[in-house]
């Protein structure tokens, strides 16, 4: 393999030990833990690979943390000649592409995830939210059901593949749109254990803070085409990303459409580049032929540069 569609994962792929087996058997990735250790001000690395856990699932320690790892991973398959031919990535993992891409430098994409955890935690603290998964229901179907909702504000957040999608806002909206889609035909609904209402308007001043924040960070135009999960379109040019980027906190993940989008174009492998395969099983969901590996772990990357 030397190319492929590289997909980047989000929050909810980490676990202590992450990334370490890639620093003992790559130079280069364990530089990637210092960078970002050295840039964040404390030991990323050492809570990436030994915890403790309740450190580490932090949001505003846990998107850095995957970022790295994620990051840590592309560089070593560069070394080793696998390349991106496109790049998308889920929620946070928006962000490793866009580094992939070229766009952002590996210390500004920490210091921005960083930063971003910290106003997504504090937006929930101001307004307190809730998200839950909807399963057996096609998004069309859970967005109309979140609109006939009267307690509050509640939308559909994860539009990850048929019959899966995460829903956000206000905890008694949340809870009626849970009945509602149950009373539809939903296989299940499952209440998330999350800090806030993420991927919603009630993520409003977050997005103002992250809008402030990337406006001080240097953004270069993409060298692949990045597909934005906002609007499940290719992103290049540094204000759309930026603006992408700030968009993405009110809006929901439009993972299958991306996922689509890239499909249309048939070509290389897809390649899930960080921790865990959750993006592996989603495309598979969305398209069971898609050829898709994963390449978070040094078994799995001297696999695929046989």
């Amino acid at each position: 393999m030397s190319e492929a569609v590289f997909l980047f994962p989000g929050q909810g792929s980490q676990f202590v030990g992450m990334g370490a087996g890639l620093a003992q058997a790559f130079p280069i990735a364990r530089r990637t833990f210092e960078e970002a250790s050295e840039a964040l001000g404390f030991d990323l690395a050492g809570m990436c690979f030994e915890g403790p856990q309740e450190q580490l699932v932090k949001t505003k320690n846990t998107q850095p943390a995957i970022l790295t790892h994620s990051v840590a991973a592309f560089r070593v398959l560069g070394e080793r000649g696998i390349t991106p031919r496109a790049a998308a990535g889920h929620s946070l993992g928006e962000y490793s592409a866009y580094v992939a891409a070229g766009s952002l430098s590996l210390v500004d994409a920490v210091r921005l995830v960083r930063r971003r955890g910290e106003l997504m935690f504090e937006a929930g603290l101001e307004r307190p939210g809730a998200m839950a998964a909807v399963l057996g229901l096609e998004g069309a179907v859970v967005a109309a059901l979140c609109a006939e909702v009267a307690e509050g504000t509640v939308c559909a957040a994860n539009l990850n593949s048929p019959g899966q999608v995460v829903i956000s806002g206000d905890p008694r909206a949340v809870e009626a749109a849970m009945a509602r889609s149950r009373e539809a035909g939903a296989k299940r609904t499952v209440p998330l254990n999350v800090s806030g209402a993420f991927h919603s308007p009630l993520m409003a001043k977050a997005a103002d803070g992250l809008r402030a924040a990337l406006a001080q960070v240097a953004v270069l135009p993409a060298r692949i085409p990045v597909v934005a999960n906002a609007s499940a379109a290719a992103v290049a040019e540094p204000q759309a990303v930026r603006e992408s980027l700030a968009r993405q906190l009110l809006s929901p993940v439009r993972w299958e459409d991306s996922m689509r989008a890239l499909l249309r174009d048939p070509g290389p492998p897809f390649l899930e580049v960080g921790p865990g395969k959750v993006l592996k099983g989603i495309l598979r969901a969305i398209d069971h032929e898609a050829r898709c590996e994963t390449a978070g772990e040094p078994a799995e990357i001297e696999v695929l540069a046989l």
